[in-house]
């Protein structure tokens, strides 16, 4: 084959998409919401926090995107410490052999540009289930505050059967279906490892604390009085 028709070949193949960016999941702006029936007179409401996981995204292409995240379901919080033991008790989620749940991606359906539902597994109690989020992405660019990484912030919802992973006490009293509302907040991995030169250096901080000192030692003192 002619040189000039292989250079020309070359230039029509299409470009190898760029690689998603890697985030790590930030634990403590990372919280998940759920919501489950009392009784019939409300609906009760606890958070999860402290959620940990790796996220690749590429916010130009949903499709290749990849979610794996752990839940301490043992720190749920209920706003009573009584209702925090019954609902880790072994007739429920069992939290003392099942501290974690865990999420996987399998599938990302793209939206539109903010959003997209991600077609997952769950696994609680020990039993794994096919689970959708709905996700929308809030922003992604570099925070306002130091150290100014880059970050990705979105919001989901979801719901689930709590009888389809085995919780199925207390019929009567706890509803069985689960809401969930998930606010998560990702950084950038290059970012985690390197803050950015425009951080404020931490020599320059200690370099002002110790003027400052130097100042207040030599300034006159105020006389006692008797």
């Amino acid at each position: 084959m002619p040189r000039s028709l292989v250079l020309l070949l070359a230039c029509l193949l299409p470009l190898s998409a760029p690689a998603a960016d890697r985030y790590r999941l930030d634990p403590v702006h990372t919280r998940v919401l759920f919501a489950v029936e009392h009784a019939g007179f409300s609906q009760a409401l606890g958070t999860v926090s402290g959620s940990e996981g790796v996220l690749e995204f590429d916010p130009d292409d949903w499709s290749g995107a990849r979610l794996e995240v752990v839940v301490p379901v043992a720190r749920l919080d209920l706003g009573n410490d009584k209702w925090n033991q019954a609902t880790l008790a072994r007739n429920l989620l069992d939290g003392q052999r099942y501290p974690q749940a865990r999420f996987v991606s399998t599938r990302i359906e793209p939206v539109d540009a903010r959003n997209a539902r991600v077609h997952g597994l769950l696994t609680l109690r020990g039993v794994t289930r096919e689970v959708v989020l709905d996700v929308h992405l809030n922003a992604v660019a570099r925070h306002p505050l130091p150290p100014f990484r880059r970050t990705a912030g979105f919001s989901a919802t979801a719901s689930v059967q709590r009888s389809d992973f085995g919780i199925d006490a207390w019929q009567s009293v706890i509803g069985n279906r689960v809401e969930l509302r998930i606010e998560a907040e990702a950084v950038r991995d290059d970012d985690a490892r390197a803050p950015e030169a425009t951080d404020p250096a931490p020599a320059a901080a200690d370099d002002t604390h110790a003027a400052a000192e130097a100042a207040t030692r030599l300034s006159p003192q105020p006389e006692s009085r008797p």
